[in-house]
């Protein structure tokens, strides 16, 4: 999340309200917010929509052994989607903290310290919401792999579409945390550490539920 040149005009009633053809107005026009950080939890919540649907075409009578983990499957998920949802809306709210938090006056001693304070709170705020991001991507990851074995082969590639967006809900927030860390202290960043180590693992996991469908569909 590099330096906004104009003001954020992210007005939108939130990601979960909005017709899927304005946000991609929005996302497309010349304004800082919607941007990558809110694909990102995009990603994440249309993984964990994916999960939900396919567990919920594994309730027939022949499913029924695995109705108990199929029920806290489509639990989960339908959960997952809705934190990505709100995080989308945190990444736009956090991307105007950033902005604002820049053009906060510089003219004193004084000033120029509570900005540079502000600055940093806010791109550590920043930070946050895409490193909460890969959180979710993970955990619909673990659903979607969990769900591979015991789910309705008539939609398993939807499984296979639920990790691939867990991917890249993954990889785009990489890219959301590595822009706000290149202007914190390095102190600072270090707490994003663990996150950033995770990412790597993720799309390797991601990369095998991926074979794996391709094997089931293929036969």
């Amino acid at each position: 999340m590099s330096q906004p040149t104009q003001s954020p005009q992210h007005t939108a009633p939130g990601f979960g309200g909005s017709p899927i053809g304005d946000y991609l107005g929005e996302l497309a026009a010349k304004v800082p917010a919607p941007g990558g950080g809110a694909v990102a939890a995009l990603h994440a919540a249309q993984g964990a929509a994916l999960v939900a649907m396919v567990a919920r075409y594994t309730t027939r009578a022949k499913d029924a052994e695995h109705r108990p983990v199929i029920d806290r499957i489509i639990e989960a998920a339908d959960i997952a989607r809705d934190r990505a949802l709100a995080l989308a809306d945190a990444d736009a709210a956090a991307f105007t903290a950033v902005g604002a938090a820049y053009k906060l006056p510089r003219e004193t001693d004084d000033e120029s310290a509570r900005r540079s304070e502000a600055i940093e709170e806010a791109l550590m705020e920043a930070a946050r919401v895409p490193a909460a991001v890969v959180d979710e991507a993970d955990g619909i990851l673990i659903l979607a792999t969990e769900l591979l074995p015991i789910g309705n082969t008539n939609v398993v590639t939807d499984i296979g579409a639920a990790g691939a967006a867990a991917r890249a809900a993954a990889v785009t927030s990489q890219l959301n945390i590595e822009i706000n860390l290149a202007s914190l202290p390095v102190e600072q960043g270090a707490v994003f550490t663990g996150t950033l180590g995770r990412i790597e693992e993720i799309t390797a996991r991601a990369d095998s539920l991926h074979q794996e469908v391709l094997r089931a569909v293929r036969g």
